[in-house]
């Protein structure tokens, strides 16, 4: 009777140690946010133009299969709208540090830059490289030029340092 009992007592621990694991790999890393946000925003965590604060830890996310979409929500850059772009993914909405006086947005892409360009729609999300052929902050709309082509610049929006976009319908 003893050697089954510890077998089985071996077995219990043997699959709660691999549970474990499985169980906190089921959220999402909110740090990771943290630094996405930084990213997107250009500017580090408290400062001004940056997120106001860390992520609230107590939040238990559903780990995301594919890399979470930053997009400005509302009117002013004042909340960034972070997403995991599934179905039946979360929304979160990351409030901005704002800035005491109205200074101009500095600009995070230089004109002749390589930038990545992205087209985003229902469900796909098409990129390429191209050249900034002018300078813009985060929300701006710049002129940009796929690499390689002569064909006539394309305007898109800056969503972070070195990547550019637009949303189709």
């Amino acid at each position: 009777m003893r050697p089954i009992r510890t077998i089985l007592a071996l077995g219990a621990a043997g699959a709660i140690a691999v549970a474990a694991p499985t169980l906190a790999a089921g959220f999402h890393d909110l740090s990771s946010i943290d630094r996405a946000v930084e990213r997107f925003t250009g500017a580090p965590l408290g400062s001004e133009g940056g997120a106001r604060t860390p992520v609230d830890r107590r939040l238990k996310l559903a780990q995301c299969p594919t890399p979470v979409a930053l997009e400005w929500y509302g009117s002013g850059n004042r909340t960034v709208l972070v997403r995991c772009p599934v179905s039946g993914g979360w929304r979160l909405f990351v409030p901005i540090a704002a800035s005491q006086a109205a200074a101009p947005a500095r600009p995070v892409i230089a004109r002749g830059e390589m930038v990545s360009i992205a087209v985003q729609g229902s469900g796909f999300t098409v990129s390429r490289q191209g050249e900034a052929l002018e300078a813009g902050a985060v929300g701006d709309w710049i002129r940009v030029r796929p690499a390689g082509e002569k064909r006539e610049a394309i305007r898109a929006r800056v969503i972070q340092p070195g990547r550019v976009g637009m949303d189709l319908p």
